[in-house]
């Protein structure tokens, strides 16, 4: 017999003596690439992966190099540095084939010098890896993940959609090969149920049982392998879950029904068992597809990024090179109709560009002069120029998909309680197998076999172990597509349960305008002032200058050179020659703490008076709060007698001024000893560590980028009253849970004693069973579907929210 490698399991050559020594004996391997690899694992102290895994790994072929990841050009496309010491990249790993894999890379990765995570999602095939570039180059680490037999690949387009067919196709061939082997075995039943009444003799009833056999053959050996390659792997890894007892009642039947047409004599249930594979089959065909459905906002997000750019040279002609090319500060022009191919200044006087995959905003939004148009985005009209800020990983297209990809790596304590009573319940169903057998043998050895084998089909806890990851997942899609991006898998839980929410007032509740009749020019023309202060804060995404190049209109903003923040005091920088600052009055040398001042060289040359105002949807969000019962505060760190202005102005009594951010913790945390569940809603560096104290941590998608770091949930486009339907949703989402969870646990009180009785036939039980996950997950699809109307008050009427907003 020909030895198999032990590392990959393909036919060790004839000529071949390679070994690997593993537990105290020589094992044979087929070539040098798998000795390097089992060695490697060993060395690693990995061993166990041999033990827990399902299938053999891929061949280690000779290895590829991977030097052009550490490229410029190419690290800017796919890698995010976070700090000089720190990178984030995902990649897409072909070859990953169960748990034990992402159990293998996990290990086999966090023991390389400078990595500092690693995130398996093994179903998506996807890893996340951040890592300190100055200690291990990226090529090192996709080296090691070669090694080990598997093929990395960037995130992109064509690598999705490969992966995505090949799963379709195999699971689609898979249910194909069962939906013909269970037609044909019924059809053989149906011909052995009439010949017991009309006297069929034994000849042919013998040859219509072979032909059962061979056509459900197929269905079982090929068509249910992914159960008992499951069902192995639960073994080895000493966890179980569903497949155990669906691979264990497979192969029970089948056997059963071999030995019974072997012996001439006895029931035979090919079809049942062809059935129960189809049923099985079927409904897991159901939920990879609304998984793949799931996954399409990622695969949408992947195909809004133009391959290609037109960059425009300093003499003024224009060259079309790869986006990988672009570097910040390059020029860039976008034709109407065309997508956005990095982050960027609109150098223009205007245009409309559609933002809805990224925000959830039908609407295309106006960007004047000196806005931000973030790649992938579309524009209306054009064409326009805008200047390169951030390219490939570091764009918000960029980090949007990262922060999907990081919550779908995420296991939610959710998923995680339901796994375990999974497992028990799986304990319980073999339990409840055994001593059904054992029953039925004393009163009716005949009936044994069938009366356990029904309560083994009916009690398989595959609704059970559905029940939470179809409705997480289902909402999470649903959320993503309206604007919600959910960064913390157990955030929607505990939104769910939320019973208070604190909001931050400015850049969250109100946006600030420029007062211009409280604005002078010392020095010059105003206009010309607030020109050069939009020109300053035309990279800032704070609320300030966000409102100052709104009050800037279409003008033509200078270019700024030398720019520098300085944080919590302003902004200076050098336009024409000549250096200006712009920020707080003491910042400047005025006492005036209520403007921001202009000063060039030569001293003060304008003071910017601002205002508030809510956000349009402000009022109509804490309306619909109050009507949801849910108690409202507000905590600023500005003067008493604004926030006093905003707080009545919005209809919230509980409110609290000239909050420091200590000040700001301390007031969570007495809501939250109060028995509060506390959701906190801000916008801002300062308010990261409020939002990182609360049960649940909501940020605005323009907030700054370390509010956004320590929030779960991210409302895109800067719409309040995207909480709205992010709550609804949650508890959508609890609530599905709890029906498919209840529906589970009901499903098996009921039928579990009619099988045992033996009142349930084992091909009625695979239709009950499958039926049953079927239904969990279309339960799970109607999360988000539901609408309500707009509700209102007696003293506002909340006709701004939409019925979107509260669908």
């Amino acid at each position: 017999m020909t030895p198999t490698c032990f590392h990959c399991g393909e036919p060790v050559p004839s000529d071949c003596t390679l070994t690997v020594h593993t537990n105290g004996v020589d094992a044979p391997v087929c070539c040098r690439g798998c000795e390097a690899a089992a060695t490697w694992i060993q060395g690693l102290g990995l061993s166990d992966y041999y033990r827990l895994r399902s299938e053999p790994a891929e061949r280690a072929e000779t290895l590829a190099d991977f030097g052009a990841w550490d490229r410029p050009a190419m690290a800017r496309l796919h890698v995010r540095m976070h700090a000089a010491d720190r990178a984030e990249v995902v990649v897409l790993v072909d070859g990953m084939r169960c748990a034990a894999c992402g159990w293998l890379i996990e290990r086999a990765l966090g023991a390389e010098p400078g990595v500092r995570e690693v995130g398996v999602n093994a179903p998506a095939r996807r890893v996340r890896l951040v890592f300190d570039p100055r200690d291990t180059p990226l090529s090192h680490l996709l080296t090691a993940l070669a090694r080990l037999g598997y093929d990395p690949h960037p995130l992109d387009l064509a690598a999705l959609d490969a992966l995505r067919q090949r799963e379709s196709r195999d699971a689609l061939k898979r249910l194909v090969v069962a939906g013909l082997g269970t037609m044909q075995a019924m059809m053989y039943a149906v011909a052995l149920y009439a010949g017991q009444f009309d006297g069929m003799d034994v000849a042919t009833r013998d040859f219509f049982r072979w032909l059962g056999f061979l056509v459900t053959t197929p269905v079982v050996l090929y068509a249910a392998r992914p159960f008992f390659a499951g069902a192995l792997r639960e073994l080895r890894a000493r966890h179980l879950s569903m497949d155990t007892p669906v691979a264990l009642a497979i192969a029970l039947i089948y056997l059963a029904s071999l030995i019974a047409t072997l012996g001439r004599s006895g029931e035979i249930y090919f079809d049942s068992v062809s059935m129960f594979v189809l049923f099985l089959l079927g409904a897991r065909y159901v939920e990879m597809r609304a998984r793949h459905r799931a996954g399409d906002l990622v695969d949408a997000l992947a195909r809004l990024q133009p391959a290609t750019a037109e960059r425009v040279a300093d003499g003024g002609g224009s060259e079309t090179v790869g986006v990988h090319e672009l570097q910040a500060g390059d020029r860039v022009r976008v034709a109407a109709g065309a997508g956005v191919p990095a982050d960027g200044v609109l150098l223009d006087s205007a245009c409309h560009v559609d933002e809805s995959l990224l925000t959830g905003e039908s609407t295309p939004r106006r960007r004047l002069c000196g806005d931000t148009l973030m790649a992938g985005t579309l524009l209306q009209d054009g064409p326009v120029e805008l200047r390169v800020t951030q390219v490939g990983a570091d764009t918000v297209l960029a980090g949007i998909v990262r922060m999907i990809t990081r919550a779908a790596s995420d296991k939610p304590a959710l998923a995680r309680v339901a796994d375990e009573h999974a497992r028990r319940f799986v304990l319980r169903t073999l339990a409840l197998t055994a001593l059904t057998a054992a029953a039925w043998s004393v009163f009716d050895p005949a009936r044994a076999f069938d009366a356990a084998i029904a309560v083994l089909v009916i009690s398989c806890p595959c609704a059970f172990a559905l029940a939470v990851p179809a409705a997480l997942t289902r909402a999470v899609a649903v959320l993503a597509r309206r604007g919600v991006l959910v960064v913390d898998g157990d955030a929607l839980e505990r939104l769910a349960q939320v019973d208070t929410v604190v909001f931050d007032k400015t850049g969250t509740l109100t946006v600030p305008a420029l007062d211009r009749a409280r604005s002078e020019a010392r020095r010059g023309d105003l206009d010309a002032a607030l020109r050069i202060a939009a020109a300053l804060e035309q990279a800032s995404t704070h609320p300030l200058a966000r409102a100052l190049r709104a009050a800037a209109g279409d003008a033509t903003l200078p270019t700024v050179r030398e720019r520098h923040e300085n944080a919590g005091a302003g902004v200076e920088g050098v336009i024409d020659g000549m250096r200006y600052r712009l920020g707080r009055a003491d910042w400047n040398g005025e006492t005036d703490d209520e403007r921001l001042v202009l000063c060039d060289q030569h001293g003060t040359l304008a003071r910017f008076a601002m205002h508030e105002r809510p956000r349009v949807e402000a009022a109509a969000t804490v309306a619909a709060l109050h009507d949801a019962d849910l108690h409202v505060v507000l905590l600023s760190g500005d003067r008493r007698e604004r926030v006093a202005r905003i707080a009545e102005a919005l209809d919230i009594d509980d409110w609290q001024a000239e909050a420091t951010p200590a000040d700001k913790l301390a007031g969570l945390h007495r809501l939250r000893q109060e028995g509060g569940v506390v959701a906190m809603v801000g916008d801002g560096i300062n308010d990261a560590p409020v939002l990182a104290g609360a049960d649940v941590a909501v940020a605005l998608g323009s907030g700054a980028a370390l509010a956004q770091a320590s929030s779960g949930l991210l409302l895109a486009g800067d719409r309040l009253d995207r909480l709205l339907q992010a709550r609804t949703v949650a508890r959508e989402m609890l609530a599905a849970t709890r029906r498919n969870l209840r529906w589970a646990i009901g499903y098996n009180l009921a039928a579990v004693p009619l099988a045992a009785l033996g009142l349930v036939p084992p091909w009625l039980a695979a239709i009950g069973m499958s039926a049953s996950s079927l239904l969990v997950l279309l339960q799970s699809l109607r999360i988000g579907r539901r609408s309500t109307q707009p509700a209102s008050t007696g003293k506002t009427t909340v006709a701004a929210v939409s019925r979107e907003a509260l669908a």
